[in-house]
């Protein structure tokens, strides 16, 4: 956790010299770290207990419950009922799922050829999905037949996206390399 806080401090002194800011306050920085994941469609309620204790361990913060706001009578959803699980983080706990994300998980994950770019929005935040919550090392020896995909959501404070392109490429995140065509 500490290499990745670490890095971070040096990310803002780089970041400061390559764009010309100048105040280091100006330098992009993480915000929170929200982690969310649909349980709308689990019908059990002990598989939406069981994807908010697997995300409290993965996250290591227990998850906020979301509920419905209105009902919806085709998808036989009544307002109030658990559709979602949330958690934001912040301080150290998000830089050390940060570094476990990069570090860990990310290489764990099947056909692994880097993130794509395009996730990045126009607010400067980055929202990444994971389809199968197994490639944390937290939870992969447990059953595998109650698979489920979260989104993670790093918010920073970054003006566009090349400051935050920028920013994350020094962070280590593992993007997809630009493919040349041959003539």
């Amino acid at each position: 956790m500490e290499k990745t806080q670490e890095k971070v401090k040096k990310a803002y002194q780089v970041l400061k010299g390559d764009r010309g800011y100048k105040n280091l306050m100006q330098a992009p920085r993480i915000q929170k770290i929200v982690v969310s994941a649909g349980v709308g469609s689990f019908k059990d309620k002990k598989k939406v207990e069981l994807a908010a204790d697997r995300l409290a361990k993965i996250t290591g913060q227990k998850p906020a419950v979301r509920g419905a706001k209105q009902s919806v009578a085709a998808f036989k959803l009544r307002e109030g009922d658990t559709v979602g699980l949330q958690v934001t983080l912040r301080g150290k706990r998000m830089y050390s799922f940060l570094d476990k994300l990069i570090h860990i998980a990310l290489p764990r994950t099947k056909d692994f050829r880097g993130i794509s770019l395009s996730a990045i929005d126009e607010m400067g935040n980055y929202t990444l999905g994971v389809r199968e919550h197994i490639i944390f090392p937290e939870t992969a020896d447990e059953e595998l037949k109650d698979v489920f995909g979260f989104a993670i959501t790093i918010v920073t404070s970054a003006k566009s996206k090349e400051e935050v392109k920028a920013f994350l490429e020094y962070l280590d995140f593992p993007f997809k390399k630009a493919v040349v065509a041959k003539k």
